[in-house]
Protein backbone atom coordinates (compact mmCIF):
# COMPACT_ATOMS: atom_id res chain seq x y z
CA UNK A 1 0.00 0.00 0.00
CA UNK A 2 1.64 3.31 -1.35
CA UNK A 3 1.39 6.40 0.14
CA UNK A 4 0.23 8.99 -2.51
CA UNK A 5 0.37 11.97 0.18
CA UNK A 6 2.15 12.68 3.26
CA UNK A 7 2.15 15.48 5.82
CA UNK A 8 4.99 15.11 8.23
CA UNK A 9 4.82 18.28 11.62
CA UNK A 10 2.64 20.14 9.63
CA UNK A 11 2.16 23.65 10.97
CA UNK A 12 0.05 26.30 9.82
CA UNK A 13 -0.72 30.10 11.39
CA UNK A 14 -3.43 32.44 9.87
CA UNK A 15 -2.58 35.61 10.85
CA UNK A 16 -1.91 35.69 14.62
CA UNK A 17 -4.03 32.53 14.96
CA UNK A 18 -1.92 29.07 15.02
CA UNK A 19 -4.51 26.63 13.39
CA UNK A 20 -2.64 23.51 13.03
CA UNK A 21 0.19 21.83 15.66
CA UNK A 22 2.43 19.34 13.75
CA UNK A 23 0.26 17.78 11.51
CA UNK A 24 0.83 13.82 10.93
CA UNK A 25 -0.79 12.46 8.14
CA UNK A 26 -0.74 9.28 5.48
CA UNK A 27 -2.92 9.01 2.71
CA UNK A 28 -3.14 5.64 0.77
CA UNK A 29 -3.14 5.36 -3.26
CA UNK A 30 -5.93 4.41 -4.49
CA UNK A 31 -8.50 4.31 -1.20
CA UNK A 32 -10.99 6.65 0.70
CA UNK A 33 -9.03 8.26 3.84
CA UNK A 34 -11.77 10.24 5.87
CA UNK A 35 -10.68 13.20 8.00
CA UNK A 36 -12.83 13.18 11.03
CA UNK A 37 -12.92 15.56 13.89
CA UNK A 38 -15.00 18.38 15.90
CA UNK A 39 -15.92 21.18 14.52
CA UNK A 40 -12.77 24.11 14.61
CA UNK A 41 -10.37 20.88 14.49
CA UNK A 42 -8.64 21.74 11.84
CA UNK A 43 -9.99 19.68 8.96
CA UNK A 44 -10.51 22.25 6.60
CA UNK A 45 -7.03 24.40 7.55
CA UNK A 46 -5.87 20.98 6.74
CA UNK A 47 -6.95 20.75 3.16
CA UNK A 48 -5.92 24.43 2.47
CA UNK A 49 -2.36 23.95 3.41
CA UNK A 50 -1.70 20.69 1.14
CA UNK A 51 -3.12 22.96 -1.80
CA UNK A 52 -0.83 25.96 -0.69
CA UNK A 53 -3.98 28.00 -0.14
CA UNK A 54 -2.51 28.63 3.84
CA UNK A 55 0.85 28.35 3.81
CA UNK A 56 2.52 25.82 6.33
CA UNK A 57 4.63 27.71 8.80
CA UNK A 58 6.24 24.70 9.42
CA UNK A 59 7.06 21.00 8.61
CA UNK A 60 6.58 19.48 5.19
CA UNK A 61 3.94 17.71 2.49
CA UNK A 62 4.77 14.91 0.24
CA UNK A 63 3.14 13.94 -3.00
CA UNK A 64 4.40 11.32 -4.42
CA UNK A 65 7.68 11.38 -2.37
CA UNK A 66 8.13 15.04 -3.98
CA UNK A 67 7.93 18.17 -1.60
CA UNK A 68 4.80 20.21 -2.50
CA UNK A 69 4.89 22.81 0.78
CA UNK A 70 5.80 26.39 0.20
CA UNK A 71 4.60 25.80 -3.77
CA UNK A 72 2.31 28.15 -5.81
CA UNK A 73 -1.42 26.52 -5.58
CA UNK A 74 -1.55 25.98 -9.44
CA UNK A 75 1.90 24.29 -9.26
CA UNK A 76 0.30 21.98 -6.99
CA UNK A 77 -3.14 21.55 -9.48
CA UNK A 78 -0.45 20.48 -11.90
CA UNK A 79 0.72 17.56 -10.06
CA UNK A 80 -2.70 15.93 -10.79
CA UNK A 81 -4.79 17.64 -7.03
CA UNK A 82 -8.27 18.86 -7.22
CA UNK A 83 -9.63 20.42 -4.60
CA UNK A 84 -13.53 20.84 -3.64
CA UNK A 85 -14.06 22.84 -1.05
CA UNK A 86 -16.89 23.31 1.41
CA UNK A 87 -17.91 26.49 -0.25
CA UNK A 88 -18.27 24.71 -3.82
CA UNK A 89 -16.71 27.76 -5.47
CA UNK A 90 -18.33 27.51 -8.52
CA UNK A 91 -19.70 30.46 -11.39
CA UNK A 92 -23.12 31.25 -10.65
CA UNK A 93 -23.45 33.43 -13.44
CA UNK A 94 -21.84 30.99 -15.73
CA UNK A 95 -23.44 27.75 -17.26
CA UNK A 96 -22.63 24.31 -16.08
CA UNK A 97 -20.75 23.79 -19.33
CA UNK A 98 -18.54 26.84 -19.04
CA UNK A 99 -17.99 25.87 -15.13
CA UNK A 100 -16.84 22.39 -16.81
CA UNK A 101 -14.63 24.07 -19.52
CA UNK A 102 -12.85 26.26 -16.78
CA UNK A 103 -11.87 23.08 -15.25
CA UNK A 104 -10.94 21.18 -18.34
CA UNK A 105 -7.54 22.77 -18.62
CA UNK A 106 -6.78 20.38 -21.88
CA UNK A 107 -9.61 21.64 -23.60
CA UNK A 108 -10.02 24.99 -25.31
CA UNK A 109 -13.62 25.14 -26.14
CA UNK A 110 -16.54 23.39 -24.58
CA UNK A 111 -16.91 21.06 -27.60
CA UNK A 112 -13.41 20.08 -27.12
CA UNK A 113 -13.75 18.81 -23.67
CA UNK A 114 -12.81 14.42 -23.36
CA UNK A 115 -16.72 13.22 -24.43
CA UNK A 116 -15.94 9.93 -23.00
CA UNK A 117 -14.95 11.42 -19.77
CA UNK A 118 -18.35 13.90 -20.24
CA UNK A 119 -20.86 11.00 -20.31
CA UNK A 120 -19.08 8.92 -17.71
CA UNK A 121 -20.01 11.75 -15.29
CA UNK A 122 -23.15 12.51 -16.67
CA UNK A 123 -23.73 9.00 -15.55
CA UNK A 124 -22.65 9.66 -12.38
CA UNK A 125 -24.14 12.96 -11.78
CA UNK A 126 -27.28 13.09 -14.64
CA UNK A 127 -28.69 16.68 -13.47
CA UNK A 128 -25.94 18.12 -15.18
CA UNK A 129 -26.67 16.79 -18.66
CA UNK A 130 -29.89 18.38 -18.53
CA UNK A 131 -29.10 21.60 -17.03
CA UNK A 132 -25.72 21.67 -19.15
CA UNK A 133 -26.73 25.05 -20.61
CA UNK A 134 -28.05 26.65 -17.68
CA UNK A 135 -26.71 29.49 -15.16
CA UNK A 136 -24.68 27.15 -12.69
CA UNK A 137 -26.30 29.96 -9.85
CA UNK A 138 -30.20 28.81 -10.50
CA UNK A 139 -28.85 24.77 -9.59
CA UNK A 140 -30.42 23.50 -6.31
CA UNK A 141 -27.48 23.04 -3.39
CA UNK A 142 -27.49 19.66 -4.11
CA UNK A 143 -26.69 20.03 -8.14
CA UNK A 144 -24.47 22.62 -7.47
CA UNK A 145 -22.43 20.23 -5.31
CA UNK A 146 -22.46 17.62 -8.40
CA UNK A 147 -21.53 20.19 -10.12
CA UNK A 148 -18.43 21.08 -7.96
CA UNK A 149 -17.55 17.25 -8.01
CA UNK A 150 -17.64 16.83 -11.40
CA UNK A 151 -14.88 19.66 -11.97
CA UNK A 152 -12.79 18.06 -10.16
CA UNK A 153 -12.88 14.95 -12.04
CA UNK A 154 -13.52 16.75 -15.48
CA UNK A 155 -9.94 15.61 -16.16
CA UNK A 156 -7.99 12.85 -14.23
CA UNK A 157 -6.83 13.05 -10.86
CA UNK A 158 -4.16 11.42 -9.03
CA UNK A 159 -6.05 13.15 -5.50
CA UNK A 160 -9.09 14.94 -4.76
CA UNK A 161 -9.39 16.92 -1.55
CA UNK A 162 -13.13 17.03 -0.25
CA UNK A 163 -14.53 18.84 2.10
CA UNK A 164 -17.95 18.33 3.45
CA UNK A 165 -19.53 17.23 0.52
CA UNK A 166 -23.39 16.03 1.96
CA UNK A 167 -23.57 19.35 4.08
CA UNK A 168 -27.05 20.01 3.54
CA UNK A 169 -27.94 17.94 1.50
CA UNK A 170 -31.38 15.94 1.46
CA UNK A 171 -30.96 12.44 2.04
CA UNK A 172 -32.10 11.99 -1.47
CA UNK A 173 -29.39 13.86 -3.02
CA UNK A 174 -26.66 12.30 -0.16
CA UNK A 175 -27.09 8.94 -1.73
CA UNK A 176 -26.78 10.07 -4.97
CA UNK A 177 -23.36 11.84 -3.67
CA UNK A 178 -22.55 8.48 -2.37
CA UNK A 179 -22.46 6.10 -4.85
CA UNK A 180 -21.09 8.56 -7.60
CA UNK A 181 -17.59 8.57 -4.93
CA UNK A 182 -18.09 5.16 -4.54
CA UNK A 183 -17.60 4.67 -8.42
CA UNK A 184 -14.74 7.14 -8.35
CA UNK A 185 -13.39 4.58 -5.37
CA UNK A 186 -13.98 1.54 -7.54
CA UNK A 187 -11.32 3.05 -10.12
CA UNK A 188 -8.80 3.44 -7.42
CA UNK A 189 -9.14 7.54 -7.21
CA UNK A 190 -7.43 8.43 -4.07
CA UNK A 191 -9.55 10.86 -2.28
CA UNK A 192 -8.79 12.75 1.50
CA UNK A 193 -12.79 13.55 2.18
CA UNK A 194 -13.62 15.66 5.61
CA UNK A 195 -17.18 14.83 6.53
CA UNK A 196 -19.75 15.54 9.06
CA UNK A 197 -22.29 13.16 8.16
CA UNK A 198 -20.90 9.65 9.73
CA UNK A 199 -22.97 7.91 7.51
CA UNK A 200 -20.99 8.74 4.52
CA UNK A 201 -17.58 8.28 6.55
CA UNK A 202 -18.88 5.09 7.58
CA UNK A 203 -20.07 4.06 3.45
CA UNK A 204 -16.65 4.97 1.85
CA UNK A 205 -13.75 5.51 4.19
CA UNK A 206 -10.99 2.75 3.82
CA UNK A 207 -9.25 4.35 6.24
CA UNK A 208 -9.21 7.62 8.82
CA UNK A 209 -7.61 10.01 10.48
CA UNK A 210 -9.42 11.85 13.51
CA UNK A 211 -8.09 15.75 14.51
CA UNK A 212 -8.69 17.68 17.30
CA UNK A 213 -7.01 21.18 18.65
CA UNK A 214 -4.65 21.20 15.28
CA UNK A 215 -3.40 17.35 15.12
CA UNK A 216 -3.79 14.47 13.81
CA UNK A 217 -5.19 12.15 17.46
CA UNK A 218 -6.05 8.85 16.17
CA UNK A 219 -5.34 7.02 12.49
CA UNK A 220 -5.83 3.56 11.18
CA UNK A 221 -8.71 1.73 9.39
CA UNK A 222 -12.32 2.91 9.33
CA UNK A 223 -14.02 -0.32 10.18
CA UNK A 224 -12.35 -0.35 13.51
CA UNK A 225 -13.40 3.05 14.33
CA UNK A 226 -17.02 2.13 12.99
CA UNK A 227 -17.12 -1.56 15.57
CA UNK A 228 -15.74 0.36 18.87
CA UNK A 229 -18.01 2.41 19.77
CA UNK A 230 -16.09 3.41 23.21
CA UNK A 231 -13.26 5.13 20.50
CA UNK A 232 -15.62 6.99 18.61
CA UNK A 233 -17.16 8.75 21.70
CA UNK A 234 -13.40 9.31 23.31
CA UNK A 235 -12.06 10.61 20.13
CA UNK A 236 -15.61 12.18 18.74
CA UNK A 237 -18.01 12.73 21.41
CA UNK A 238 -20.43 10.46 19.63
CA UNK A 239 -21.39 7.05 18.24
CA UNK A 240 -21.23 6.34 14.61
CA UNK A 241 -23.72 3.91 14.60
CA UNK A 242 -26.48 6.46 16.38
CA UNK A 243 -25.99 8.59 13.21
CA UNK A 244 -25.37 5.96 10.42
Amino acid sequence: MNTLLQLAGVHTHIGAYHILHGVDLEVPEGQVTMLLGRNGAGKTTTLRTIMGLWPASAGSVLFNGQAIHGRPTPEIAQHGIAYVPETMGIFGDLTVAENMLLAARGAPRIDAIDKARLAWIFGLFPALQKFWLYPAGKLSGGQKQMLAVARAIVEPRALLLIDEPSKGLAPSIVKNLIEALRELKSQRCTILLVEQNFGVAKALGDRVAVMDDGRVVHSGAMAELVADEAMQHRLLGLSLGALA
